[in-house]
């Protein structure tokens, strides 16, 4: 599979112009891991090179001491996604068990505790509504941002997600050192609220990150970072307006179903 594949996009500037352009996008798929025929994870990756991140993933979830620990990888593309199934030598077999009851989080997969590509399929209760805003309503909000990170301002190492009315105001803001973090910190502190025009978030866009909008029936999600490809797809799949690489001197538009940035 190919890493990345190629986008039409519209560009918008601050001064109303929209032109149309092409962008790579880099292709996220799940991958699910299964070791000695257990469910372990599903990582949500670039599906190249498998072998070797599934060697390495061994490695540093400690299921294995040595590459000598891993008897055989077989890496092969189901209906649902990518499967990668391990075998570990006999000394090492019994770590699964064990680690699968005291698995934590890991801040940089927010699906990593999902056992099986079957569970990723997760139901969305309705598209995303309608966006009631201008196109300079998100430069106006990318101009403001800065001011409602004062741990990113502080360290360098938070992302954050923020609720933006119309008029590009910011609502509200939160931070953490995980973009899925920051952004369900969001969610929760929203969710008896009244409901923003659109959300920023300071990261790239994962499917992960369309997911948790879509819940939240967003109607616009923002990023600074660059899309991947399931992100895109799923946005598309059930309406919600998206927009990448969101900059103060231009905005890429990856899906925009009510012609809000025509």
């Amino acid at each position: 599979m190919m890493p990345s594949r190629i986008e039409a996009t519209r560009v918008v500037r601050p001064d109303g112009t929209v032109t149309a352009g092409e962008r790579a996008v880099a292709i996220e798929a799940p991958v699910a891991i299964e070791v000695d025929g257990i469910g372990y994870a599903v990582m949500m990756m670039t599906p190249r090179d498998l072998d070797a991140f599934a060697t390495g993933f061994m490695l540093t979830e400690r299921l294995a001491d040595t590459p000598a620990d891993i008897v055989d990888i077989d890496a092969f593309l189901a209906p649902a996604g990518w499967i990668v199934r391990v075998a570990l030598a006999e000394r090492c077999r019994g770590r699964i068990h064990d680690r699968i009851r005291h698995r934590t989080s890991d801040t940089s997969c927010g699906l990593c505790g999902i056992a099986s590509l079957e569970q990723l399929v997760r139901p969305v209760a309705q598209a995303a509504p309608r966006p009631d805003i201008a196109p300079g309503a998100i430069f106006a909000a990318l101009a403001r941002l800065r001011d409602h990170q004062p741990i990113n301002a502080a360290t360098g190492a938070a992302h954050a997600a923020a609720a933006c009315a119309a008029d590009g105001s910011i609502l509200t803001a939160m931070e953490d050192v995980g973009r899925h973090n920051a952004l369900d910190k969001l969610i929760g502190r929203q969710a008896t609220a009244p409901p923003a025009a659109f959300a920023l978030v300071t990261s790239r866009i994962s499917f992960e990150m369309v997911d948790k909008a879509l819940v939240a029936a967003m109607p616009l999600l923002a990023g600074i970072s660059a899309p991947t490809s399931l992100a895109i797809d799923h946005a598309r799949t059930h309406g919600l307006t998206l927009v990448a690489l969101a900059r103060t001197d231009a905005m890429l538009v990856l899906n925009d179903p009510w012609g809000v940035f025509a």
